[in-house]
């Protein structure tokens, strides 16, 4: 009985090994994008601008020295998407991707709330892919543009014009 799974274990460990291996060196992909908010809202809207050149880093903190490291930089492109490519496995380490400039006039400030991005850098988790999306992050514009008030009201309309 025992003799019969040999030959299966043996199919095992010659296609699952190989893939294991390939996976630990593989990098993972982490792709974002970076807007400047137009209306200051602290969302993307139809009003939001894409930012073209605005750079962004990856930031791991190991969660028991509390020691941060720059594992990646990246800069976007005309669409205002970022890639960067990750080597090495961060375990359980706590990473961001977090905003770094924007080259855009009148759209410097960082929005708090949407300056960072959590990205998973670990195989540990079952995750299959080693691509991983950011949420978008924004830059406030210095002044809201003219007519954001009436896209507010569109945006809060929801059916009740009390609300308004």
């Amino acid at each position: 009985m025992a003799r019969s799974f040999v030959p299966l274990i043996t199919v095992l460990c010659v296609t699952l090994l190989p893939l294991a291996a390939m996976a630990v060196g593989t990098p993972f992909h982490i792709e974002g994008c970076v807007y400047c908010d137009t209306c200051r809202f602290g969302f993307e809207t139809i009003a939001t601008k894409y930012i073209s050149g605005a750079r962004v880093k990856i930031v791991c903190k190991d969660r028991v020295t509390l020691k941060s490291e720059v594992v990646g930089k990246a800069v976007t492109g005309p669409d205002g998407r970022y890639k960067v490519a990750i080597k090495g496995d961060r375990q359980d380490q706590q990473c961001l991707a977090e905003l770094v400039h924007s080259p855009m006039s009148r759209c410097h400030e960082a929005d708090p709330g949407r300056s960072t991005a959590t990205v998973i850098l670990t195989r540990s988790n079952g995750a299959a892919s080693t691509r991983h999306y950011a949420n978008a992050m924004g830059f406030f514009r210095d002044q809201p543009l003219r007519g954001c008030a009436s896209l507010r009201k569109l945006y809060l309309a929801d059916g009740d014009e009390r609300a308004i």
